[in-house]
């Protein structure tokens, strides 16, 4: 097996980040579940698939905030990463349609919020 050089390392990199670049992740730990994360994940696969968007659909652990609940994580390329609380189905639809296919934060919703470029 030949070694990688230093651009097939560059372009692996770039395949992951674009493969990871867009997601949603939905906390669904005990205390996300029991506030209905089951239901928002459904809506948000559903309203997803409507719209067309390719943007991959997670299922997590607990998101540490468990008052909260049900919370979901969106990371849209070029966007800050956003946590919105309190998510039931009808925000989860608003938050393909306005966040994700539309390039809107939805305020009311969100609880914590991290620049593009923080890991």
């Amino acid at each position: 097996m030949a070694a990688l050089t230093a651009d097939d390392l560059a372009a692996i990199a770039s395949r992951i980040h674009d493969q990871n670049a867009s997601w949603i992740r939905v906390g669904m730990s005990t205390c996300g579940i029991a506030a209905g994360a089951e239901r928002v994940y459904a809506a948000l696969e559903d309203e997803l698939q409507r719209q067309g968007a390719g943007v991959q659909l997670k299922k997590c652990g607990c998101l540490g905030m468990c008052a909260a609940e049900p919370l979901v994580e969106v990371n849209i390329a070029g966007m800050p990463r956003v946590i919105y609380c309190r998510v039931d189905e009808a925000c989860a639809r608003d938050i393909v349609r306005g966040h994700v296919c539309g390039g809107k934060l939805l305020q009311d919703y969100i609880i914590d919020m991290q620049s593009e470029d923080a890991s």
